[in-house]
């Protein structure tokens, strides 16, 4: 395989990749939990957090809450990640193969 066939191969990769990675970020991704469901988008930025059944909440409740929100915000990241790898998992195994 001669340079200039092995470097427009990484060149369609590397579009490959970078259209992937465009793709994902513009998706969303639910997390949730018991009492919190959030909402992220794939570039693992927080969009939204809904709590539910907000009307029986007592002030005790707000620390199960707020671990709530963190096992929800947690579940949306691995299902980017989960998307990331995958929408890109062969096109990284691809190109590592070249180096």
């Amino acid at each position: 395989m001669n340079l200039q066939a092995l470097m427009k191969q990484a060149q369609s990769m590397q579009k490959n990749i970078m259209d992937s990675k465009a793709k994902i970020e513009a998706m969303n991704f639910e997390g949730s939990s018991e009492l919190v469901s959030v909402t992220m988008n794939g570039k693992k930025e927080l969009v939204s957090v809904k709590i539910k059944n907000k009307d029986t909440l007592e002030k005790d409740d707000l620390e199960i809450l707020e671990d709530m929100i963190v096992i929800a915000v947690n579940d949306a990241i691995n299902k980017i990640n989960k998307e990331i790898n995958d929408k890109m998992g062969s096109q990284a195994g691809a190109l590592s193969s070249f180096l």
